[in-house]
């Protein structure tokens, strides 16, 4: 069963926040807060109210809903901050000098887009003396899931929202937000059993069974239609790039499986720091 509304959660991040960038990230989540503008706290303050694991971060990661971005950017200006749709398919931000603000809608893989189930039984907690709500655990275990990048992969911070509640998720409701994507999802189920094989009678069986009676049945069926697809794009955006563009592979992101257009595809590659020119 997922946190309810009045979960006592562990204190976000405080100390690790310089007192000039807490100030800043205070007071947008007031302004939103005194708007009315539906928001959840996620990233590291998130990480930190979950699993009590403490670290600096480099930005305040709020999820809102697309249609909310124009409203939410026309009161960050309202406060003489810069407000920017660096990616239009999934992130946009908010500048107060070198200091910014995540505005996520989506995620960089486009499966994961931010609507009304978001907004459901959302625990509070107080985010730099700030009560907020906080995004669910199920959906922060979702967008976690599919970033596994060379330089960053997020499977530890899965491991460790496990270890610390697994009795409290909501695993019907988990299982049915991966959908078609339930691979994923037990590639990390199966990675928990590894990293605390003393702890994996904490995964309720009836997942495990569901999960690997699916996995069976789906080696016993013939081959799919069109195999000629690299779903590996949804995980990483740059290490199977080398499929899509020499082996002709279909880009995993240019399939139902995922909210993105050829443009956002696009944009999203040429922003790889790798393939940016010198300047």
């Amino acid at each position: 069963m997922t946190s309810p509304s009045n979960a006592v959660l562990a204190p976000s991040l405080e100390e690790e926040v310089h007192p000039d960038t807490a100030a800043f990230y205070r007071r947008a989540l007031q302004s939103l807060t005194d708007a009315g503008v539906p928001f959840l706290v996620g990233g590291a303050f998130a990480h930190a109210c979950f699993t009590g694991i403490r670290r600096p971060t480099k930005d305040l990661d709020l999820f809102i809903q697309r249609a909310d971005y124009d409203r939410v950017a026309a009161l960050m200006q309202a406060e003489g901050w810069r407000a920017e749709l660096t990616y239009p398919h999934w992130l946009a931000k908010v500048y107060a000098g070198e200091d910014f603000i995540d505005l996520i809608f989506n995620s960089g893989n486009g499966v994961t887009p931010v609507d009304d189930r978001w907004f459901r039984h959302n625990p509070m907690a107080d985010v730099l003396g700030v009560p907020v709500r906080i995004a669910n655990m199920e959906d922060s275990f979702l967008s976690k899931a599919f970033i596994m990048e060379r330089e960053r992969y997020d499977g530890a911070d899965i491991a460790h929202t496990l270890q610390a509640n697994a009795e409290q998720l909501d695993w019907q409701g988990l299982v049915e937000r991966f959908g078609s994507n339930w691979r994923v999802l037990l590639a990390h189920l199966t990675l928990f059993g590894y990293i605390y094989p003393g702890e994996r009678h904490r995964i309720p069986k009836w997942v495990m069974d569901k999960l690997i009676d699916r996995l069976t049945a789906e080696t016993m069926m013939p081959p799919e239609e069109d195999p000629h697809v690299c779903a590996g794009t949804l995980l990483s955006r740059e290490q199977y790039l080398h499929d899509v563009e020499r082996l002709g592979y279909v880009d995993g992101r240019l399939t139902p499986a995922s909210t993105m257009t050829p443009r956002d595809v696009t944009v999203w590659t040429e922003a790889i720091p790798a393939r940016q020119a010198p300047q």
